[in-house]
């Protein structure tokens, strides 16, 4: 088992610790180059797995978190770390959600935001899923379908409005403020059901309570992928519904009633705020170590002596 899923293992079992572990781990000062990463992994090797031993270890625990992939034990692509995730999707996110001119940059910005999604759902996958660590052709061409069905269904309120003009203002409503929202965590969802769908087809590595390797389970993989699923969901939907529940009643206000060019730039500052609170909550729903009863699991796994639980790494 890596030293990073080691540490999940005896830091991360609670919803809290999660929280306060991926609250530094999203810290985008955290985006050093590789031989620092590589000498942070080193240190941390040469150590006891306890969290805060001092301040040197704990830092060199971070960077490994936030740039190595717990099942390779590579450095992933500094685009696709974690730390980096709230730079570069706010802005895709916001442009995703505001109202647009014309059907096309509805379309474009819609299609960034999913291509950098499968990219990053990809790259924080589960690898053992896959031999080699490598892409398999049928898996890019399901995230290039996932990628083209997501960019025309997210911009499917924009393509109402613009093809049925003489609609009424309830419709309108609707496409607007209350559509983007099952679209927004519904999308979010496919995207990983699809990038990630060789988990549950092939199946990922189990170990035990003493981090060895007891096998591969479909069940498991299911799971994971699963999880990652409801955790993303949360994040996007959560990011599309606040904002426009907070709006309704901001537009209320005198002050903003006066000022309608406040709306836009409010409404743009409430989506980056929502995302940026929502994306540690989602990360640390799930464990990043997962545990998984044997009744669960497939019969080999069954007559297995020792804990009734085994253990899977969830990806992100």
């Amino acid at each position: 088992m890596d030293p990073n899923l080691q540490y999940w293992q005896n830091n991360g079992q609670s919803f809290l610790s999660r929280l306060g572990l991926w609250s530094k781990i999203l810290d985008p000062t955290l985006l050093l180059s590789q031989a620092e990463i590589e000498e942070a992994r080193t240190l941390i090797q040469n150590e006891e797995n306890t969290p805060g031993k001092n301040d040197k270890v704990s830092n060199a625990w971070l960077l490994s978190l936030s740039s190595v992939h717990s099942d390779t034990g590579a450095v992933i692509s500094p685009a696709y770390r974690p730390q980096v995730f709230l730079p570069i999707s706010a802005p895709l996110v916001v442009g995703s959600l505001i109202a647009h001119k014309g059907i096309k940059s509805a379309m474009f910005w819609q299609f960034v935001l999913h291509a950098y999604c499968a990219g990053f759902n990809h790259a924080n996958r589960n690898a053992t899923a896959t031999k080699d660590n490598k892409t398999t052709m049928k898996q890019s061409l399901l995230i290039l379908g996932a990628v083209s069905y997501s960019t025309v269904t997210g911009a499917l309120p924009q393509i109402i409005l613009q093809r049925l003009r003489l609609i009424s203002s309830l419709t309108q409503t609707i496409c607007r403020s209350f559509l983007p929202v099952p679209l927004a965590a519904g999308l979010a969802a496919f995207n990983i059901l699809v990038v990630r769908s060789e988990e549950a087809e092939n199946g990922i590595s189990l170990f035990d309570a003493n981090g060895n390797a007891v096998g591969v389970s479909k069940e498991a993989g299911f799971k994971a992928v699963k999880e990652t699923a409801i955790s993303r969901a949360t994040l996007f939907g959560t990011t599309a519904a606040l904002p426009t529940f907070l709006m309704a009643l901001l537009e209320r206000a005198k002050f903003v009633q006066r000022n309608p060019r406040l709306i836009a730039p409010i409404g743009s500052m409430c989506t980056v705020i929502t995302f940026g609170l929502m994306i540690p909550v989602s990360f640390s729903l799930f464990p990043q170590l997962g545990k998984i009863k044997k009744e669960n699991l497939e019969k080999e796994f069954q007559s297995l002596d020792g804990n009734e639980e085994l253990f899977y790494h969830r990806g992100l």
